[in-house]
């Protein structure tokens, strides 16, 4: 793959875009009153968070989530699916609803027994078309080189989510 071809990949939102997010995810949280919401890039960066408190480390879970995705994609080949859009993942107090964005983003809410599954999935529905069309103009103002400062994931966190995932592993 050629640099162009990496750049064109690469997820990058603009300060503006990364409010916008911020608010349709607030918007989300307070509808559904889930503990909290993090945007994860595929490559299992996160790009941004809203909510409450957290008490897990947030490199590890986008990390576990991109693998997730990853895992399940190939399952999904394996049953002749290009892709499954949805993982749910229930424990005894939280559980996990993560929701593909696009072709790039993982949309992962965390929630507990203070909401039902049907209302995440409800909002989850229309939190990810908000989020889509916000995507599509986010890449016509990036091919349109608009000026502004870039919100980009550094190079130095390109290994991170691998490294995260091998220490994980590795104990």
């Amino acid at each position: 793959m050629n640099d162009m071809e990496l750049r064109d990949r690469r997820v990058v939102f603009y300060e503006n875009d990364i409010q916008q997010i911020e608010k349709i995810m607030q918007k989300f949280i307070k509808l559904t009153k889930a503990k909290c919401v993090l945007l994860v890039d595929k490559d299992g960066h996160m790009i941004t968070r809203v909510g409450g408190e957290i008490t897990f480390d947030q490199d590890t879970i986008s990390a576990l989530v991109a693998g997730s995705f990853a895992a399940t994609k190939e399952m999904a080949r394996l049953l002749g699916e290009n892709e499954f859009s949805a993982l749910y993942h229930q424990g005894r107090s939280d559980n996990i609803q993560l929701s593909l964005v696009g072709d790039r983003t993982i949309l992962t809410v965390i929630f507990n027994e203070n909401t039902t599954l049907g209302m995440i999935r409800l909002y989850v529905a229309e939190t990810v078309r908000k989020l889509q069309e916000l995507f599509i103009e986010a890449d016509k103002s990036k091919n349109e080189k608009k000026p502004g400062v870039a919100v980009t994931i550094a190079k130095e966190y390109n290994s991170s989510a691998q490294d995260k995932l091998d220490s994980l592993f590795d104990e």
